[in-house]
Formats: structure tokens, C-alpha cells, sequence
């Protein structure tokens, strides 16, 4: 049995392909503490506002508002959040690229203060995965700080995501807790939801890590960039440019970041190297 996608015939999935991606997600988020469910009323709606000012602070300037967030759900996008018993401790949210595209776009995903480690996010990923596929998708984008080791890793490694495109101030400049003024340099990343390894990377089976050799690069990243902004702004911003004029270059010439190390940062096959492509689709 398949599952026929909005755009019409031979666009399927595998029903058991859909089955298996909902086993795995709520395997995660059993494993995580949480229940991970879509959000749809109006008081789940404030709910999320409130956890994303508890995020990113900008209480007088949210990520996104009620009214928006509201029209969001109304025409069939991606909200849904992660509780542990009463409280709203995760969400995601995502909404539908162009159909030809069958990909969706996920904007934000965050976790409360102090519950990292314990694989909400990841069992926030899995359920949005789920959702996904069922909904004949099959990718899911998103864009993510380089400089941030932590998010680099599971982006790249835990989920089986990779980059895509490298994009110089995306969001211009965010006065926020995380973002603290910094230009806003992304990369984007693609999440091949059937692809064999992101297949393993959500049964929990790790991804395959290539080695590196003569045709690749290792372009560093700081082990620990949000505690750098802290103690030494200034390390901090240096970052920034060192990494951009490294990585975006090889990036526009062809070169494809394969892993990520926490010590040693990207690596990047360079242009030329017979590999499978992670380009987007055209």
C-alpha cells in the first residue's frame, strides 16, 4: 500500500515507509519524556509564544506572532510541540514549500532552558519526519548558525541532514538572547527523509562518518560559541568572518560538507569528488 502525495499520481510513499517513521518518532519521544502532538487552538497558539520569548527573550518583538502563527495551522502547516505532563517544553514549526518541491520548511524549533540532552529535539525532528512523509513530502530544509558546535552535530550527524546552500547574514542583524547582534550567516541544510542514511540516523543507528583524505577539507568551527559570547565578545565576532570566508567559497564552488566533528569541525569533499549529490533539486 502507498500513500499518494497532493501533487497526484506516482508521487507515493510507501505506507510502511509512513508506518515505520511514526514507530521510530514515538520511540524518541518516549525515550525523551515527552508527548509530541500537532498544536491547533488558540491557547496552545500563546503557549508557544510564551516559550519562544522564554527562548530567544524579545518579549516586545517574538519570533512569530499569535495571528500568524494561527494562520499557520489554518492552512494545513507544520505546529506542533513536545510536553512533559502540563508544560509546553518544545516546539516546531514548518510550513510547505512550493508543491512541486514536495518539501517542507522548518522555520523554528526550540527547547526550553535547561532540557537540553534529554532528545526532545531530536523527538521533535522524528515526529515533524512522521508528519512529513505521511503527507507524501519528502524532504524538510531548515537553516542553522555554522558556529554553533552543538547544532552543527545533530543537524549533521544525529539526523542524517546536510548542507545545502551557505547564506552570508540571512536574517540580518537579531538582538536576541542567542543571537546577541551578530550577523546572521546560515547554512542551510536538506533532509532526505527516505534517504538510506537518514533512515539509519532515525532508527538510532549512527551515520556512516567519512574519514577525509585528499579530495577534502576541514574548514574548524569554535567548540562552544554561545559561552564565547559570553566571556569574549569580541573571540566571538571573530569567528564569524574566519568561518564565512572558508566555508561559503568552497561551498559555491561545488564542495559538499559531508560530517561534522566536534573538534575538528566540517568537512568538505571539494568540487570534483564522485559522490552522491546533496544538491537541492532544481
Amino acid at each position: 500500500m502507498s500513500i499518494e502525495a497532493a501533487g497526484g499520481p506516482g508521487l507515493s510513499i510507501e505506507a510502511s515507509a509512513v508506518g515505520l517513521a511514526a514507530h521510530d518518532a514515538a520511540r524518541w519521544a518516549a525515550q525523551a519524556g515527552v508527548a509530541v502532538r500537532e498544536l491547533r487552538d488558540l491557547d496552545e497558539a500563546h503557549a508557544v509564544i510564551a516559550l519562544l520569548v522564554e527562548i530567544w527573550g524579545r518579549p516586545e518583538n517574538p519570533l512569530i506572532t499569535v495571528e500568524f502563527l494561527r494562520a499557520l495551522t489554518k492552512a494545513g502547516n507544520y505546529v506542533a510541540g513536545a510536553y512533559d505532563g502540563d508544560r509546553l517544553v518544545g516546539v516546531c514549526i514548518g510550513f510547505h514549500e512550493e508543491p512541486a518541491a514536495r518539501t517542507l520548511h522548518s522555520h523554528i524549533a526550540g527547547v526550553a532552558p535547561g532540557l537540553a540532552g534529554r532528545g526532545i529535539g531530536m523527538a521533535l525532528k522524528l515526529h515533524q519526519r512522521a508528519w512529513a512523509l505521511a503527507r507524501g513530502i519528502v524532504a524538510v530544509e531548515w537553516t542553522f548558525d555554522p558556529l554553533v558546535s552543538r547544532n552543527a552535530y545533530f543537524n549533521i550527524v544525529k539526523l542524517g541532514a546536510l548542507p545545502v546552500e551557505y547564506l552570508p547574514n540571512f536574517y540580518g542583524a537579531m538582538h536576541d538572547a542567542i543571537n546577541g547582534g551578530d550577523d546572521t550567516d546560515r547554512l542551510l541544510v536538506r533532509w532526505e527523509l527516505l534517504s538510506p542514511r537518514v533512515r539509519a540516523a532515525c532508527s538510532g543507528t549512527p551515520c556512516e562518518r567519512p574519514a577525509g583524505g585528499p579530495s577534502s577539507r576541514r574548514v574548524a568551527a569554535p567548540a562552544d560559541i554561545e559561552a564565547l559570547r559570553v566571556h569574549d565578545a569580541a573571540a566571538a565576532r571573530s569567528w564569524r568572518p574566519r568561518l564565512r570566508d572558508e566555508l561559503e567559497p568552497l561551498m559555491a564552488a561545488g564542495g559538499r560538507v559531508v560530517d561534522y566533528d566536534r573538534e575538528l569541525g566540517y568537512l568538505v569533499e571539494l568540487a570534483g569528488t564522485d559522490l552522491e549529490p546533496t544538491r537541492r533539486p532544481s
